[in-house]
């Protein structure tokens, strides 16, 4: 059972954010994940420059508290990232919800530090990753 409250003010705060991080027609192809356990969806959009670097993000969700604010947390800390580094953060983003690894290094995990006691939670966690992951060249 899980004894941190995954549900704080700043959780919150994160799931508004979303509005900054529109999915309008700069992104030609997006890509869709769904998570199985609560039935929250995401809709992402990135765009790389030539070194395959992301430099813009596009969200469009139907998800809880939970699954917003992963994704805020992605949206706000993917731009400049190398697809390299993408793809390493969401094994690591994996690992750590299965109890198996530390919490991973990118920005803003802190702020759903709780979720790997909450196994309900862990597709919405993985929402902007498995999304984002079908997108990297």
């Amino acid at each position: 059972m899980a004894t941190a409250t995954l549900y704080t003010p700043q959780v919150l705060e994160l799931a508004t954010a979303l509005a900054g991080f529109p999915l309008d027609a700069r992104f030609a192809t997006t890509a869709r994940a769904r998570s199985p356990s609560c039935g929250s969806t995401i809709e992402i959009g990135l765009l790389f420059d030539a070194d395959g670097t992301v430099t813009q993000v596009g969200l469009r969700s139907q998800a809880c508290a939970i699954g917003q604010a992963s994704a805020a947390i992605f949206a706000r800390h993917a731009i400049g990232r190398s697809v390299a580094e993408i793809r390493d953060t969401a094994q690591a983003v994996s690992v750590w919800l299965k109890g198996e690894g530390a919490i991973p290094a990118f920005p803003g995990m802190e702020a759903i530090a709780p979720a790997p006691g909450y196994p309900g939670r862990h597709g919405a966690v993985m929402l902007p990753w498995n999304a984002a992951l079908q997108l990297l060249p």
